[in-house]
């Protein structure tokens, strides 16, 4: 007797589909999309723009595999190149999905969430709403004028409740956008959670950490660059390089007498042992890159998710 795994279930039942994750930033998509594949592969902090490029993740559920395109935050008055890219990475998503679903913070609804529920109304394929974070709502009973509200504001939307934190409502969300998938086998293995590959994995794992310990002083201008990947037989050796684009900035990622810079190697170098579920041997470097932000093939890397 043998026992049908999640892809097996999803074949059989020939449902498989493209869901791309929209909202503005900090509402939490990125940690809804960890907590639906059941493990890290898109990177989270406080900061504003932690997301810059298209993420998927790979779900299976019994009778469907869902596939999810976790996007950047909205960026309402595009200025930089980098805003810019940010935008594009949605207009990507939504042009080749089967569902589209908004994530707000269902603490409050802000003005910023008005344009990307404009483009929610647009899309032409099921749409759904996950108002996240009702783990940190004081009492339960404010959510009710909120969901009447935007139920009316959102015709035919379906709109689920959730903690993306604590996984309460995930399951109930999955299973409604299983059941709007198209017909189709499994895209992916059932044992593929990304298509990102380790190498820009390890790279948004360092960001990571830059965003966790210099947010406040170097919120946009740090990029992470992975110029060696070698699995070796009992370490996997990685160098990178650590973008900035002025003096203060690379002195700020240093520290004094390098004290910082030690600090984010043994953060990040933890995290990428748990990833790769083997020792790490992390070299880092600090580089000046003048305006990297408006440098055609610096964003071509981030657009295309590669370390």
């Amino acid at each position: 007797m043998t026992t049908d795994t999640p892809a097996d279930l999803a074949r059989l039942a020939g449902r498989s589909g493209r869901i791309a994750i929209i909202g503005r930033p900090n509402v939490g998509k990125s940690t809804l999309v960890n907590r639906i594949v059941g493990q890290k592969i898109a990177i989270t902090s406080r900061r504003p723009q932690t997301t810059r490029h298209r993420v998927l993740g790979i779900a299976n559920v019994e009778g469907a595999q869902l596939v999810f395109s976790d996007t950047p935050g909205w960026q309402p008055n595009p200025r930089t190149a980098m805003d810019k890219l940010m935008n594009r990475q949605i207009d990507l998503a939504l042009g080749e999905m089967d569902a589209v679903l908004m994530v707000a913070d269902a603490r409050a609804w802000r003005n910023d969430d008005d344009p990307v529920a404009e483009w929610l109304l647009s899309a032409k394929c099921p749409r759904f709403l996950a108002l996240n974070k009702i783990d940190r709502l004081d009492d339960k009973r404010q959510l009710l004028p909120l969901l009447q509200t935007l139920g009316e504001q959102l015709p035919d939307v379906e709109i689920v409740p959730i903690s993306a934190l604590k996984g309460r409502g995930v399951e109930i969300l999955m299973t409604a956008l299983a059941e709007v998938m198209p017909v189709g086998e499994a895209e992916f293995p059932s044992d593929q959670v990304t298509d990102q590959s380790e190498r820009a994995l390890a790279a948004e794992l360092m960001r990571e950490q830059l965003m966790r310990q210099l947010g406040e002083e170097l919120p946009y201008a740090a990029h992470v660059a992975i110029t060696a990947f070698e699995d070796r037989p009992t370490v996997t050796y990685i160098e990178a390089e650590i973008w900035v684009e002025k003096p203060g900035q690379k002195a700020i990622v240093i520290g004094r007498r390098g004290a910082r810079l030690k600090e984010l190697g043994i953060a990040a170098r933890a995290a990428l042992e748990q990833m790769l579920g083997r020792p790490v041997f992390l070299q880092t470097h600090v580089r000046q890159r003048e305006a990297w932000t408006q440098d055609p093939f610096a964003l071509a890397q981030i657009e295309l998710g590669s370390g």
